[in-house]
């Protein structure tokens, strides 16, 4: 009997969100300050009735994650909300509170960046010096990092097809960053446009951000592990960074604790919406796992540069997006005439996968009134001023706070 969980018996998931001031929502570099109140001392993580909290590169970025995997994605919008409350407490005495989204709407990253400065700091600093994590690529960029187990080398091969598969449409309903810098920036999900380019000195560690065909061990090693750990080498003489979690695709193999990791999906504005898309995530990986549409063989022909650019069309207008391919479509029992939304796939989708009632609403919400960016788009009725993003994201920190959905 395999010592490693198998496909979907548990499930590991990392909030991340910005720290802001209560008032201006200018981003407050404090992330040290709540680990501290807890901790007594300046720690990296601690842990609280299943939820650890942690650091992240920047001092105003704080990560909520299970404590290992959760059995049950069903408490976690409770417990998830249950922490936010409780850092939001802490964060009262520094004029400060927390912010969703997957990226601030106009932090200037080349003035406000702060690295985590104790333990840990070193391989911080070392990217900092490789890349300068003084951009948006790197210091305001917040996401939801979803993990999924496998029990050996088969289940890997079988997972990593799949998610392969679903990578290119997952902004189309996730995308939740619109603004950059103040401004529109033209993109629906512009994180991931800075999160694909924040490494390009060192193309191999990132790729397409859609992994390669890649389903064994060895493969995987070889493909993708040795160019990454030969091409870092000369930046990094001392080996402070040849780790797995050097490989910055948009879902990475990390076979220190036998799970593929999903890199590319935005925070939304609660923990009810991220943990209803988390299951939906799930769930559909399970359908396709189970051939429900098409054979697993079927499914690791994909090339990446073919859902590539897939994805850099959701990238740019996620549930409009245009898939022209028709065989992508088919992939999800989905058969149309011609091209095809991103929104009327996910329709599909969802239709096909979500049977259980509960929890659906946010879902409904987001097929209704568009992802989170369009609905933030909605509400600024293209007022970009100053005055008018802080309303509109001062409302999405209330709904973080009291996990609701956000509707302009």
């Amino acid at each position: 009997m395999s010592k490693h969980l198998s496909l979907f018996e548990g499930y590991g998931v990392e909030l991340e969100y910005m720290i802001v001031d209560k008032e201006t929502l200018a981003v407050k570099p404090v992330a040290d300050e709540i680990l501290r109140a807890i901790a007594g001392e300046y720690v990296n993580d601690v842990e609280l009735n299943g939820i650890a909290w942690s650091n992240e590169l920047v001092l105003h970025v704080i990560e909520l994650k299970t404590n290992g995997p959760a059995i049950s994605l069903n408490p976690l919008p409770q417990l998830f909300h249950e922490n936010v409350l409780h850092i939001n407490k802490i964060l009262e005495e520094y004029g400060a509170k927390l912010l969703p989204t997957g990226a601030h709407p106009f932090m200037d990253p080349y003035t406000e960046t702060h690295l985590w400065p104790h333990e840990y700091n070193p391989v911080y600093e070392s990217y900092n010096r490789i890349f300068d994590c003084r951009g948006h690529g790197w210091s305001n960029l917040q996401s939801l990092h979803l993990n999924f187990p496998f029990a050996d080398e088969e289940e890997f091969g079988k997972l990593h097809a799949a998610i392969r598969l679903i990578l290119p449409i997952l902004p189309a309903i996730t995308a939740s960053t619109p603004l950059i810098g103040g401004q529109n920036s033209g993109l629906l999900d512009a994180r991931l446009d800075y999160y694909r380019k924040n490494q390009s000195k060192i193309p191999s560690l990132s790729g397409n951000v859609i992994p390669e065909k890649v389903f064994t061990f060895k493969e995987y090693e070889e493909k993708i592990f040795r160019k990454i750990y030969n091409d870092i080498a000369p930046y990094d003489p001392d080996e402070i960074m040849r780790y797995e979690w050097l490989n910055s695709r948009g879902a990475i193999a990390r076979f220190d604790r036998y799970t593929i990791e999903i890199r590319t999906i935005d925070i939304q504005e609660c923990p009810e919406a991220d943990i209803t898309l988390v299951k939906l995530v799930a769930t559909l990986l399970q359908n396709i796992i189970d051939e429900r549409w098409s054979t697993a063989k079927k499914q690791m022909e994909w090339h990446e540069e073919t859902l590539a650019k897939i994805f850099l069309r959701n990238i740019a207008s996620a549930e409009n997006t245009i898939i022209e391919e028709k065989e992508y479509p088919a992939m999800f029992g989905f058969k149309c005439n011609g091209s095809c939304t991103s929104k009327q796939l996910w329709n599909h989708i969802i239709n096909e996968v979500m049977i259980d009632p509960a929890g659906l609403e946010p879902l409904q919400i987001i097929l209704r009134e568009g992802t989170l960016s369009s609905r933030i788009l909605k509400a600024l009725n293209n007022d970009f001023s100053r005055n008018s993003i802080v309303t509109i994201y001062d409302k999405l920190s209330r709904c973080l706070n009291n996990n609701e959905m956000f509707l302009p």
